[in-house]
C-alpha cells in the first residue's frame, strides 16, 4: 500500500518531531552505559546511529520536499 503524498507529509513531522528525540535519547542514554568510550569511538557511534535510523523510514522522507504530484496544475493560464 502506497502512501498519498499528503500522508507521507504528516508522517514526516510526526517523525521528525517525535520519533527523532525519542531516537536521540535513546542512544545517549546507552552510549552513557559505556562508562564514557573514547572521543572518536563516540563520534563513530553517533554517525552511524544517526545514519541507520533513517533507514527504515527513507520512503516516507523520498520526495517530499518537492511539489505535490497529485496537485492540479493549471496549463490554460497563458496571460
Amino acid at each position: 500500500m502506497a502512501l498519498s503524498y499528503k500522508a507521507r507529509r504528516r508522517w514526516s513531522l510526526v517523525i521528525l518531531l517525535v520519533g527523532m528525540p525519542l531516537y536521540i535519547v535513546a542512544v545517549v542514554t546507552v552510549l552513557n552505559f559505556l562508562d564514557r568510550p573514547p572521543l572518536w569511538l563516540e563520534f563513530v557511534v553517533y554517525v552511524a546511529l544517526g545514519i541507520i535510523w533513517i533507514l527504515p523510514f527513507k520512503f516516507v522522507f523520498r520526495g517530499v520536499g518537492q511539489a505535490d504530484p497529485d496537485a492540479e496544475t493549471d496549463d490554460d493560464s497563458t496571460a
